[in-house]
C-alpha cells in the first residue's frame, strides 16, 4: 500500500480563511491554488499543499496535522490501529473526499483521506 500513499497536504486550522490566505501569501509568497469560501483554502507550498481549514472544516480539534492520501481509507485505519494508533473520527464523507482522523501511537493527530 505504501507505493500509493503520500502526504497530500498539511492541515492548519484557522479562525479566518481570508486573513490566513493573506498572511501566508504575503509572508511566504505562497500561491493560492483555490479557496472554498470560509471553509478551506489550498496554498502551493512546493512539494506539498498548505491546507487552511476554517471552523466548519476543522476536523482535528484545532491542531495542525499531516494528511495522508491513501487508496482505501478503511484499510489504512485498520493498519493504523494494528500498529498501535487510535481512531478519533471514523471515516466520513467530506465535501471533496472520504476522511478520518486518527492518532499515531505517540498521540500525534493525522488525517487519512481518499477519493469518494
Amino acid at each position: 500500500m505504501t507505493d500509493n500513499v503520500k502526504i497530500g497536504n498539511v492541515l492548519h486550522p484557522v479562525a479566518d480563511i481570508d486573513a490566513a490566505v493573506r498572511f501566508y501569501t504575503d509572508t511566504f509568497g505562497l500561491a493560492t491554488k483555490f479557496v472554498d469560501g470560509d471553509r478551506y483554502a489550498a496554498l502551493d507550498a512546493g512539494s506539498t499543499t498548505l491546507a487552511l481549514t476554517g471552523p466548519a472544516e476543522d476536523v482535528t480539534g484545532g491542531v495542525p496535522a499531516a494528511s495522508f492520501k491513501v487508496p482505501h481509507v478503511a484499510s489504512a485505519l485498520t493498519a493504523l490501529v494494528r500498529g498501535g494508533g487510535s481512531v478519533v473520527r471514523e471515516p466520513e464523507q467530506g465535501p471533496h473526499e472520504v476522511r478520518a482522523v486518527a492518532r499515531d501511537p505517540w498521540g500525534n493527530t493525522v488525517v487519512i483521506y481518499g477519493l469518494r
